[in-house]
């Protein structure tokens, strides 16, 4: 079965301004560096469809919801927080990234693909169940787990989160839900400043000091991530693919190379494969290195795809 790839020319639009790292740029250095490399075209393209409200609301409150659409501008911008901008185009952006990811376990679960990876901005891993924060507005990959969940009937979901922050709006919304294990390795103390202190049973954290390579991640994935998704034997492996690690991303402060996002891609495949029918869903989070990320995704997407 082939490697579903998932976006949409919505995404390009939104746009926090000229100096924003989280830029439309972003997804055109991965669709760029895919085209160059040929895997593009082996690759089966569907355009990302919009998360309703329904599908919102499993994991973010009504109220929460109906601020982002009541707040959302016809011209100019207005700020969430600090760092996160709503312009026009920017919640059909952030419903279509909700919805690529859903999209994504359709195809999986129905066997039309093996896999699937999502190309989409804004990311998710920040939003919380019922707040805005860190470039991240709707969280995809939590839509994604509760619609795996809710629409088809699964009992076990795996959330991988390798971006270099620590993914703290997932972890809002799914502390208390055994059903979702999530796994997070990240950059402690940074931003959000979370983590380090709140795991349990079915929440992994693995905090790595500032400077951590490729042997001690690899070493601590091994340690942590490994046995914990054992046990749980997932029936879908969803991940938070961000690649913001890598040493060429001045903003992450750690040092992975393309070849550590790699490993890190066949060790989920073999969890997959053990347990989840090699389902794989993977939803783009940070990476803010224009070249690094387009090498990083072409090394993620070639383990998927196997080619």
């Amino acid at each position: 079965m082939p490697t579903a790839y998932i976006s949409h020319a919505d995404c390009l639009k939104h746009y926090m301004g000229a100096d924003h790292p989280e830029s439309p740029a972003r997804m055109h250095a991965i669709s760029d560096q895919l085209i160059a490399s040929g895997l593009f075209d082996h690759l089966v393209h569907y355009e990302a469809p919009m998360a309703s409200k329904t599908a919102l609301a499993r994991v973010h409150s009504l109220d929460y919801i109906e601020r982002i659409f009541s707040l959302a501008p016809q011209t100019g911008s207005i700020a969430l927080d600090d760092e996160t901008m709503m312009n026009p185009y920017t919640l059909t952006a952030a419903l279509r990234a909700a919805g690529a990811v859903m999209q994504g376990v359709d195809l999986v679960m129905s066997g039309m693909a093996k896999n699937a990876f999502c190309n989409i901005r804004p990311p998710g891993h920040h939003a919380g169940r019922a707040s805005a924060s860190g470039f991240c507005i709707f969280n995809n990959v939590a839509v994604a787990a509760a619609h795996a969940l809710e629409q088809h009937g699964l009992e076990r979901v795996a959330i991988a989160d390798f971006d270099v922050h620590h993914g703290n709006g997932t972890e809002d919304i799914f502390h208390d839900d055994p059903r979702v294990m999530l796994c997070s390795s990240f950059r402690h103390p940074y931003y959000p400043y979370s983590g380090a202190e709140s795991a349990n049973d079915h929440i992994i954290n693995v905090p790595l000091a500032a400077g951590t390579a490729g042997v001690e991640f690899r070493s601590a994935i091994s340690e942590h991530w490994l046995p914990a998704l054992a046990r749980f034997k997932p029936q879908l492996v969803l991940i938070s693919a961000g690649f913001d690690a890598h040493w060429e991303d001045d903003m992450g402060g750690l040092a992975l190379q393309e070849a550590d996002y790699f490993w890190i891609t066949e060790a989920l495949k073999q969890v997959a494969n053990e347990y989840a029918g090699d389902r794989i869903v993977s939803a783009l989070e940070g990476g803010y290195a224009l070249h690094a990320l387009g090498r990083c995704v072409m090394g993620h997407i070639k383990s998927l795809s196997e080619l």
